[in-house]
């Protein structure tokens, strides 16, 4: 299987060595920076590019495997992506053709013998090794790694880009040429000349001569939210158009390049830091846009510190991208979700890897130390327990995956299979046919969300006061089912695996539900002044 890495660092590149000569300057208005026309023709010139290297590299063998009747799993092991090693079993995905696999892959080898593609895949080369792309891609990989954005002037951990860590995952900064001002501070002198915190309230009311920051705001208990979570809060999503040609269109891959800056992740829709309008027709929004419709206040102050794959383990290589100053901004409530990751890994046999409660109570005790440290006093802190993925089983392995609904020959079992094989499954616990290892898989998931009970019971912080949350996916099931929906409707349908957006714009809908009932100061006033804010403010500057 190819590097992640590398897929995320070729499909930026192009997108980002036309940036450096057509990226707007930063501003210092209530205007929205001039991206969207040069940011559109970027991501086309990224597309065609893309293809263009797929297509000369790659496209002349698969034509003529697929032209000899060859499946994806032989064109896979012929170009070199899939590899059976020693003593493993065949990992394939499709039915195994008819005649044997060995005659058949020998076959295959004899049409591609003397292309090119082969020699360059074996070669171990790519485009970063060119001199030229090196220091870009060094960068990139940066940005990736520590979760922090790639296009930041000022160095204050907010951009005015949208992809690369940019505003898709946290406010957009409204002056990248002064680290003094972003999202979520206190505004400085009220804000009587800049819009210091971005949230597009700033200058003086004209009638009485009082700052419309101290008029609108003070005494509003404005806050911010941030999400430490894993690939479900940073909402992992593979359109199925991509895979699916019955579905393909001139516009299937509008949105590739943005996904794909954005590490196949979605912030901008997910349920804790969206601020789009929701694409799947629900009327429920995020936990953030119902904070800002809460208190205009709020306007921008939202965080997405989640990565593919993050779990208790390895927060600690990324949450220094947090940005809070104690001194400076205003309180924040932060969402620990790291809900799978602890129990799922691709493993053979993947029990021995999974995190123990002792493990995981040390891992989040040392968060929490980091948390009160840069949480200013107020602030409030909430731990997900983990779900139980048996639903994934029951309600997905009978069913076809969007690469068999066509000839209806291969099941989301076939998939868990497939992916186990290769040891590369999200989650083999949960994703198996093996009953008793996703028995296992919830008996440890539900060890660990009792440790995170019993830590938000028992532990006092001085910045911030702490409480837990059951990762109750069962309430969302039948939430769906009363609107007329089937619980396999609410997860993702490529890979099998994820919450899609409808599940989470319903959790975000039950969590609001729940903190306003237990704990309603977590969400601080309803500001009485947001109509005047709109009036004066319109839509403060968009996101």
């Amino acid at each position: 299987m190819q590097s992640p890495w590398k897929i995320l660092t070729v499909a930026p590149l192009f997108l980002l060595l036309s940036l450096q000569s057509s990226a707007s300057p930063a501003y210092n208005d209530l205007s929205r920076p001039s991206y969207s026309n040069g940011h559109t023709c970027v991501e086309k010139l990224f597309l065609k590019t893309t293809c263009y290297l797929v297509i000369d590299k790659f496209g002349s063998d698969i034509i003529k495997l697929l032209s000899a009747d060859m499946n994806a799993d032989v064109v896979c092991h012929t170009l070199e992506f899939c590899k059976q090693n020693t003593g493993q079993p065949l990992c394939h995905l499709y039915p195994l053709p008819k005649e044997t696999w060995k005659f058949t892959l020998e076959k295959a080898r004899r049409i591609v013998k003397k292309s090119p593609i082969l020699r360059y895949s074996r070669s171990g080369s790519d485009i970063c090794s060119l001199p030229i792309l090196a220091k870009i891609c060094q960068k990139i990989k940066s940005a990736i790694e520590q979760s922090v954005p790639f296009k930041d002037v000022d160095s204050d951990k907010y951009s005015v880009f949208p992809t690369l860590r940019g505003y898709h995952w946290r406010g957009r900064d409204c002056n990248d040429s002064d680290e003094s001002v972003y999202p979520g501070r206190r505004p400085d002198n009220w804000d009587v000349h800049q819009d210091s915190n971005c949230n597009g309230i700033w200058g003086i009311d004209p009638k009485d001569g009082i700052p419309y920051e101290k008029k609108f705001c003070e005494g509003s208990q404005p806050r911010g939210i941030i999400l430490l979570g894993d690939s479900a809060g940073a909402h992992f999503h593979i359109s199925p158009e991509w895979i699916t040609a019955s579905q393909m269109s001139l516009n299937s891959f509008i949105n590739l390049p943005t996904a794909l800056t954005d590490e196949l992740d979605w912030p901008q829709l997910s349920g804790v830091t969206g601020f789009l309008d929701s694409t799947v027709g629900i009327e429920e929004k995020s936990i953030y846009l119902r904070l800002w419709k809460r208190n205009h206040c709020n306007h921008r102050d939202y965080q997405n510190i989640s990565r593919n794959g993050a779990s208790s383990r390895n927060l600690k290589k990324f949450i220094e991208s947090l940005s809070r100053n104690k001194m400076l901004d205003y309180p924040a409530i932060v969402i620990y979700a790291m809900i799978g990751n602890d129990v799922c890994n691709g493993k053979s046999d993947p029990v021995p890897a999974m995190t123990t409660p002792e493990k995981l109570y040390s891992n989040v005790m040392q968060t929490l130390k980091h948390l009160n440290s840069h949480l200013p006093d107020g602030s409030h802190v909430i731990l997900y327990g983990l779900p139980d993925g048996t639903f994934l089983w029951d309600n997905l392995h009978n069913r076809y995956h969007p690469l068999g609904q066509l000839n209806k020959d291969v099941t989301y079992a076939h998939l868990y299979s497939f992916l186990n094989c290769l040891q590369v499954s999200p989650c083999h616990g949960w994703m198996s046919s093996n009953k008793t290892l996703r028995t296992l898989t919830s008996e440890r998931a539900e060890q660990l969300s009792n440790t995170l009970k019993k830590i938000a019971a028992s532990e006092k912080f001085t910045n911030f006061d702490l409480f837990y949350m059951d990762f109750a996916f069962h309430e969302i099931i039948q939430e769906w089912q009363k609107r007329g929906g089937q619980p396999w409707q609410l997860i993702e349908p490529v890979d099998g695996f994820h919450p899609n957006e409808v599940a989470l714009l319903l959790f975000a809908d039950r969590f609001w539900e729940k903190v306003q009932l237990q704990w309603p100061q977590i969400l601080g006033k309803e500001n009485p002044f947001n109509p005047k804010i709109k009036q004066v403010f319109g839509d403060q500057g968009g996101h």
